[in-house]
């Protein structure tokens, strides 16, 4: 055949059969026979035909487009959080041949008009959102709008609505119990706004490790910053400030683990021997910093081909409330977790003291 692309209208006239004919084979309508849908299909391998998408979802009724509400706090689709995120989804979804479609809104009140005006346009066949507050109103917006729709990550309530989600507050008490075992008494975390569930989970975590292994709360300790490498940054000096800074911090994600090792290393403190970090992601960025940074792994291109997985399930016509998956995080050690060495860190605030 020439280059030219070969239409259904040739591939009918080829076989000799009529053109829905030859489209219910090429769909396994059971009206078909199966000699015929199999000498359609072999047909189409020789001759090289590709079905026209559009035509096709219009036949059908279907969208087979999936939506993806880019999470708040992404400035870039190149942020490793929704690049990894949005490789696994496009995965899952190219196994069934459909689209995905990225959704950027510029606040909250415009994150819900975007929500509805996709909803209502028929463009897609379900959304993804990520990053749920606490009492999301986004979600209630598509329970209402009856528009399929799977979570990543969780609200205060979530027995109705399908979602797939890590165990922060179970990643962030594995991090204190390691930090503890390695002699550290002074762990400090550096965390987002707690309108988030995440962000609050982890909170929960970290002050649950803390009574497990019976030392005090301090407040002092705990540093609410924006969610990005420079609230990491600003957070981890406010903490080396302190008349008693901590000697090991849990950080709330990786990237504002980065902020915190660039603090720790303008002080002139080496991470993980003077003061240990462990971030929260396990990002593929983590093995570049300096040093190499440990975290708590959670791998996002997994979480993307689960979250596709489950959506579509549920556009299928399956239950919401019966895709519901919790997953645990795992520590992956590289080198900015260490035993305990105050010395370096107690003559620095020593120093301090003099010069005051």
């Amino acid at each position: 055949m020439s280059g030219k692309p070969v239409s259904l209208k040739i591939l009918a006239a080829h076989l000799g059969l009529t053109v829905p004919t030859v489209s219910r084979a090429l769909n396994n309508y059971a009206d078909i026979s199966p000699a015929t849908r199999e000498r359609v299909k072999r047909a189409a391998d020789e001759l090289g035909y590709s079905p026209n998408q559009n035509a096709r979802r219009l036949s059908i009724g279907s969208s087979e487009t999936i939506g993806y509400l880019m999470p708040r706090f992404s400035s870039s689709i190149a942020q490793p959080f929704v690049a990894q995120l949005l490789q696994g989804l496009g995965e899952a979804l190219s196994k069934r041949n459909w689209d995905l479609l990225v959704i950027h809104a510029d606040s909250s009140k415009d994150e819900l008009t975007q929500i509805e005006r996709t909803a209502r346009s028929g463009r897609v066949g379900g959304l993804v959102i990520s990053r749920p507050i606490k009492n999301d109103p986004r979600i209630r917006l598509m329970q209402d709008l009856k528009c399929p729709f799977v979570v990543h990550g969780r609200t205060a309530s979530c027995d109705d609505y399908a979602w797939y989600d890590v165990d922060g507050e179970d990643a962030f008490v594995t991090a204190v119990n390691h930090l503890v075992a390695l002699g550290h008494s002074r762990v400090a975390f550096v965390g987002a706004p707690l309108q988030y569930q995440f962000a609050q989970d982890r909170l929960n975590g970290y002050q649950r490790a803390l009574q497990d292994n019976g030392l005090s709360l301090d407040q002092d300790l705990i540093q609410i910053a924006e969610f990005s490498d420079d609230g990491g940054e600003i957070a981890t000096n406010m903490l080396l400030d302190l008349p008693n800074p901590p000697t090991a911090m849990v950080c709330l994600s990786d990237t504002m683990a980065l902020g915190a090792l660039a603090a720790i290393r303008a002080r002139g403190f080496v991470p993980g021997v003077d003061i240990s970090v462990i971030g929260y992601d396990g990002l593929k960025f983590g093995e570049h910093a300096n040093p190499p940074l440990t975290t708590m792994a959670q791998p996002q291109a997994h979480a993307g081909r689960r979250l596709g997985d489950m959506l579509l399930s549920i556009i299928d016509g399956d239950d919401p409330s019966k895709h519901q998956e919790l997953q645990r995080a795992h520590l992956l050690r590289r080198k900015t977790d260490g035993p305990l060495h105050v010395a370096k860190v107690l003559n620095h605030v020593s120093e301090r003291e003099k010069i005051q």
